[in-house]
């Protein structure tokens, strides 16, 4: 049995964040044959800027694009600021494009997930994510849809039935099957 790597994407940058507590739940309670990674990192991303691209790429883009290319799948686990995705998630997105039509993202399955507060659990982000990866080259894997509604004052890590939600999200995008899918 192969062992699956699956690369996590948090859209948000704050220590105690409820996505990046998902983040860390999915991580610690990976299916068998699945391995979660967690990019923690992508604060440290300057802006894309093609004048700072190429061979002398900053050293956090060198790393993310190494393993977005070593991972068999990538998660993006994100809230909802301001009705959209953070912009911290599309500069990574940006980076992990270029140069484009080859980048590192180019085919990659990629699924979208995470929480907010509201009654929506920030659709309007995770829709917005699956357009730009889409436009940057990755296969979405538009069947896995998990927007999870959180009311102020809860914490959705702490909800065993709603870290199994994201865990079973995480089992579907490690088993897609991209031949199948293709034909």
């Amino acid at each position: 049995m192969t062992n699956t790597r699956v690369l996590v994407l948090v859209g948000s940058l704050r220590a105690d964040s409820h996505n990046r507590k998902i983040a860390e739940a999915i991580r610690d309670q990976a299916p068998a044959g699945v391995t979660v990674e967690i990019a923690d990192y992508l604060g440290e991303l300057p802006f894309y800027n093609e004048d700072i691209d190429g061979d002398a790429a900053p050293a956090a883009v060198v790393k993310l694009r190494e393993q977005v290319g070593a991972a068999d799948r990538v998660l993006v686990i994100t809230p909802e600021y301001n009705g959209t995705m953070p912009a911290v998630l599309n500069n990574a997105i940006d980076w992990a494009s270029r140069p484009f039509g080859v980048g590192a993202i180019k085919d990659k399955p990629l699924a979208v997930v995470g929480t907010a507060v509201g009654q929506y659990g920030g659709q309007w982000a995770h829709d917005d994510t699956r357009k730009s990866a889409r436009v940057a080259g990755a296969t979405v894997v538009e069947e896995i849809a998990l927007s999870h509604a959180y009311a102020w004052g809860s914490d959705p890590a702490a909800e065993a039935d709603t870290v199994a939600k994201f865990v079973a999200a995480v089992a579907d995008l490690a088993s897609y099957d991209v031949e199948t899918a293709a034909a």
